[in-house]
């Protein structure tokens, strides 16, 4: 049985980190969304996979190749134009045959569940859906069962009108008819998937798959530490030979560093922390709950808590990011009181002694004066006064 994985999406929710990068490419415990996906691909059981890119999808090829580093055969299907995740399924058809299994390149999922949906849809006719619970239903595809029997699939609906915790997973078991029932779904601009799922539900021909593990959904900016932490208390983490700790740094043992990788005297760096290839922690810096991406720099006495630092972003001396919750405008939605200390661009440079109000977004390739106390978006290439 082949996995194709969705991995075609840019991300527009998770900009400025998505410029250079499509979404699958972000770093969580120091590898990509998508190796973890493949990851757990691997681990149950599937060594052949077709991957379906899109937004800068050399990122992606140049990453993974043909898979001999992971001992599994990968080919590309290019979706030339995002037109949606059914549109970006179609483009799989010339590499499939028979069954397989469908999931998306940006949730991390236990491989049971993957194993556990090839081996239910295998035994039966019909498309089948990995199901689980969530604390927001409405975030994702709410899902109403009768039994094993999807009865309908609501894509985000409001709080209020949640009525199921139950919700899709984003892990499919399919045959190639599907591509079928793909094309014969009406769509205006853009083809769903999940309006192809919702007819198959309304006609009873989709059964689901529960499952209780782990499900990681990266969605948002404030995702990212959140997943990263998880991550690494669950699964460990892995420091590079030659990422160099001085001897007086504190680095708690749930801390990831990539290669070449240096945290200086007198640092501290806490549980949840990932230092991405050839970033560097400055002397005396305490960095918490933090993703750091490869090239970094966070300067001498900075405190950065509850953040992503964009590649070759460059943290100042006795910069503060505090850390807590902020509010956080997303696509002309504000989002309040989520848990992000700040964001730093890739390219950025913030100036010594700046200070960030919880919740800023500093845009790829700014520049921020020394002093300057930063707060809600700004944009790429910005230039941030003090005063």
């Amino acid at each position: 049985m082949k996995a194709v994985i969705l991995a075609a999406g840019e991300g527009t929710r998770l900009r400025p980190l998505t410029d250079a990068r499509p979404k699958p490419m972000l770093p969580v415990a120091n590898q990509p969304l998508l190796a973890h996906v493949v990851d757990a691909v691997v681990d149950a059981g599937i060594d052949d996979v077709v991957l379906v890119v899109g937004y800068r999808r050399d990122r992606i090829q140049n990453h993974f190749g043909d898979g001999d580093d992971w001992g599994i055969d990968v080919e590309y299907a290019v979706q030339e134009k995002q037109l949606g995740t059914g549109h970006a399924l179609l483009q799989a058809e010339p590499f499939v045959d028979g069954d397989f299994v469908a999931l998306n390149g940006d949730r991390v999922i236990e491989p049971d569940a993957i194993a556990a949906l090839a081996a239910a849809h295998r035994d039966g006719d019909d498309p089948t859906m990995a199901v689980t619970r969530s604390a927001q239903p409405s975030n994702y595809g709410v899902v109403d069962l009768d039994g094993r029997r999807v009865v309908s699939l609501t894509e985000k609906p409001p709080s209020h009108a949640a009525d199921s915790d139950v919700i899709n997973a984003g892990v499919y078991g399919f045959d190639d008819s599907v591509f079928e029932d793909v094309r014969d779904t009406d769509a205006d601009v853009e083809l769903s998937l999940t309006a192809t799922l919702q007819r198959l539900a309304a006609e009873n021909r989709l059964r689901a798959v529960p499952f209780d593990g782990r499900w990681l959904d990266v969605s948002h900016l404030w995702d990212l530490p959140a997943v990263n932490a998880r991550l690494l208390s669950a699964d460990g983490a892995v420091r590079a030979d030659s990422a160099a700790v001085h001897d007086t740094a504190a680095v708690s043992d749930e801390v990831a560093l990539g290669a070449d990788a240096r945290v200086r005297a007198g640092a501290a760096v806490t549980s949840g922390v990932s230092v991405g290839d050839n970033a560097e922690v400055g002397p005396n810096a305490v960095v918490s709950n933090a993703v750091v991406l490869p090239d970094a720099t966070i300067g001498a006495g900075a405190v950065v808590r509850d953040c992503v630092v964009g590649e070759d972003a460059s943290v100042g001396p006795n910069v503060t990011v505090q850390g807590g919750v902020g509010d956080v405008a997303v696509d002309g939605t504000l989002h309040a009181d989520v848990r992000l200390g700040g964001v730093v661009g890739d390219g950025a440079a913030v100036g010594g002694g700046a200070s960030f109000v919880p919740g800023t977004v500093l845009g790829n390739d700014a520049r921020v004066d020394p002093g300057a106390t930063l707060h809600g978006r700004i944009e790429d290439g910005a230039v941030v006064r003090r005063g």
